[in-house]
């Protein structure tokens, strides 16, 4: 910034900058001068409101036991199976109860107190992690005198634990502007971002690591303990009732929320990008198949390359300071979501050539990994985390400072059903093309056709290129 060198008068924050002067109204809070601009994450929410530093405190250690699982779920049914599309079916089968979940759930939000919502979805989120759990343990047995368990009862589970989990999801977002200042929302969710990248980095580790050395039925009972932690953060929350009118959940009320998002354009369009990038970008369900068969190494590989992806969104989260600088939102999503796609791409390249025979023999154990080809793999899956957490660092702050508290439930609850519906239509995609050309197809040619469809639809809605956070609009 420069300065005219006149001196500043008295305004709504406390300052007023000299004339041709832009400030960032999030650099200047409670009244007092400009903040020095920082490139690490600022931490100021978590000291700014004690209840949001425990629901973050207790998503994150939560979070890393529901990776865990995640992980441990795609490795048991490829073991059971031997599919991949039998682990990418995890997703699919799950996709419509949680697009009801997730508009049910938002209208739950706006309708009753959100920390009550929030409890009561994470207690049966619990319950089918220990369902998992009991589950594992019997397929266990039963492999042991030659047997295996049914495939079906782990769906129906994962299906459960994915509703619960849309709905807490959409309530803890709409959560978080109650309890925090408007210019902290950026901020916050950075700091959102960097629990993300802890729960992606140490979850899918962790799952590889035990799944290798102590088996899955612990696995899954490791993430049951850990889920207590998010307990306590909501428990730490205060009341949150509805603030206004109270809609009533139901059609009327979904019908509202659509009618707001009919008039907000950029809104929508900040759900677009994101299912482009989701539907086409989604390597994860292939990750017991490459580990198996194309770079070898076996869980190990699947935790390495699933933390990789989250490194990635870890360390764009650490060096997220400068958010608060960027104004032009819709920009700054459409450039990360491109490099997004750039990136899957690399990982469906390291695949081919892996799948040519340019890496060697590979085997399951870790002895007969192409390291090489796991590096590759692994930097390629890092740019797709750190490139998507800038995206939704953008497309989050969006959302929570763009649309009113009272439909905040709602438009959440779709957003959150954009956000994990998506990856279950990209676990669809990557299964069926991996089992119709191979597995390099899925990251190689959806990663091409995302930046491709990014600049096309951005084009074509110009307020979205257009968006400013100063003056923020649906």
């Amino acid at each position: 910034m420069t300065s005219s060198g006149s001196e500043p008068t008295t305004g709504a924050h406390g300052i007023l900058p000299p004339a041709g002067v832009e400030v960032d109204p999030a650099d200047v809070p409670d009244g007092h001068a400009p903040a020095k601009r920082r490139r690490l994450v600022d931490l100021t929410p978590l000291r700014a409101s004690p209840a949001f530093a425990r629901l973050w405190f207790g998503s994150a250690i939560s979070g890393i036991g529901a990776q865990m699982t995640i992980v441990a779920v795609g490795l048991q049914l490829y073991d059971m199976t031997a599919s991949t599309m039998a682990v990418a079916l995890v997703g699919g089968i799950a996709l419509l109860p949680m697009i009801v979940a997730g508009l049910w759930g938002g209208m739950l939000a706006d309708a009753f107190d959100r920390r009550r919502v929030l409890l009561v979805s994470s207690t049966v989120g619990w319950a089918s992690v220990l369902g998992l759990v009991a589950l594992s343990t019997w397929d266990a047995a039963l492999l042991a005198e030659g047997e295996r368990a049914l495939v079906w009862p782990f769906y129906v589970l994962t299906t459960l634990n994915a509703v619960a989990s849309t709905i807490s999801g959409a309530t803890r977002s709409a959560v978080t502007p109650r309890i925090l200042p408007a210019h902290l929302i950026s901020r916050a969710t950075a700091l959102n971002g960097i629990a993300i990248g802890i729960m992606l980095t140490t979850g899918p580790a962790l799952a590889g690591v035990l799944v290798a050395s102590v088996g899955l039925p612990i696995t899954f009972a490791i993430d049951a303990v850990l889920f207590t932690a998010g307990f306590l953060g909501i428990l730490g929350l205060p009341k949150l009732p509805p603030l206004g009118e109270v809609a009533k959940p139901g059609l009327e009320s979904l019908r509202d929320g659509m009618r707001f998002l009919r008039h907000a354009p950029n809104i929508r369009m900040s759900f677009a990008v994101d299912i482009i990038a989701m539907s086409l970008g989604r390597p994860f369900a292939l990750l017991p198949a490459v580990g198996a068969v194309v770079i070898g190494g076996g869980p190990v590989t699947v935790g390495v390359l699933t933390a990789a992806a989250a490194v990635g969104t870890l360390l764009a989260s650490l060096f997220s300071g400068p958010v608060a600088h960027v104004h032009r939102h819709g920009v700054a999503v459409a450039r990360s979501i491109m490099v997004y796609g750039g990136c899957s791409a690399l990982f469906g390249v390291v695949l081919l050539g892996m799948q040519l025979g340019l890496g060697g023999e590979v085997g399951a154990s870790l002895e007969d990994v192409s390291w090489p080809a796991l590096a590759l793999g692994a930097l390629a899956l890092a740019g797709m985390g750190a490139s998507d957490e800038i995206s939704a660092i953008f497309r989050s702050t969006m959302l929570l400072t763009a649309a009113p508290d009272d439909m905040r439930g709602r438009t959440q609850g779709i957003f959150t059903v954009v956000v994990a519906g998506g990856p279950r239509i990209g676990d669809l995609y990557a299964g069926a093309a991996a089992s119709l050309v191979a597995l390099w197809c899925p990251p190689l040619v959806g990663g091409l056709l995302i930046v491709a469809l990014i600049a096309v639809v951005t084009r074509a809605q110009r307020t979205f290129l257009a968006y400013d956070a100063r003056t923020p609009t649906p």
